[in-house]
């Protein structure tokens, strides 16, 4: 059976530490491909400027292009919005019927949990959910334990390296004539300089 994880973000830029994270869950969970399921435009972050989906999709592609195991989805971009997990999730089983789904998450989204869209829908419609934990992380563990029962015999943890390395932080330093290149896959550095993205 394959292994799937489904790694979503709206990678604006896709970043160093974005492949890291992908690499150390696809290597500790033994899987067979990571779909990166770039978010069109999260229902959290309406407010915020976001990049085209294109470029971002662009950008994604270039960075991911020399990785077998990653592959980028733009699933999310071929259905009106709002854009929720549990309907993906819903997508992915009948696309995947014989595949393992793992969703990727960060600690903090983890503590989060209870206020998702349809939480309950969500851990009913993955196999697995690998959380990589960051220190300082903290989770109301009575809670999810009383509220998602079925969580902790899907949850996986994957030990992440602490870095110091966000979309924002690179968009910010670009903005301000700071120096950002090394926090990005040389292709996706050319793309921002050349079309002055986030100035």
């Amino acid at each position: 059976m394959q292994r799937l994880g489904i790694f979503g973000g709206t990678f604006d830029p896709p970043h160093l530490g974005h492949m890291i994270l992908a690499a150390e869950a696809a290597d500790q969970l033994q899987l067979d491909k990571v779909l990166w399921m770039l978010a069109p435009t999260p229902p959290h972050k309406l407010s915020s400027h976001v990049s085209s989906f294109a470029d971002r999709a662009e950008m994604v592609q270039t960075c991911i292009a020399a990785e077998p195991k990653f592959e980028l989805s733009q699933l999310e971009n071929e259905r009106s919005g709002p854009h929720y997990t549990a309907d993906t999730l819903a997508i992915l089983r009948e696309r995947y019927p014989q595949s393992c789904l793992v969703l990727l998450i960060g600690g903090d989204s983890l503590q989060y949990l209870p206020e998702w869209h349809e939480p309950a829908t969500v851990i009913a419609r993955l196999d697995e959910l690998g959380v990589m934990a960051r220190p300082g992380n903290t989770c109301d563990w009575e809670l999810l334990d009383r509220s998602f029962p079925e969580l902790r015999a899907k949850l996986r943890m994957i030990d992440a390296p602490l870095l110091e390395i966000s979309s924002s932080k690179i968009r910010e330093r670009a903005a301000t004539g700071h120096h950002f290149r090394y926090y990005l896959d040389d292709g996706v550095y050319q793309i921002i300089k050349n079309r002055r993205f986030y100035r």
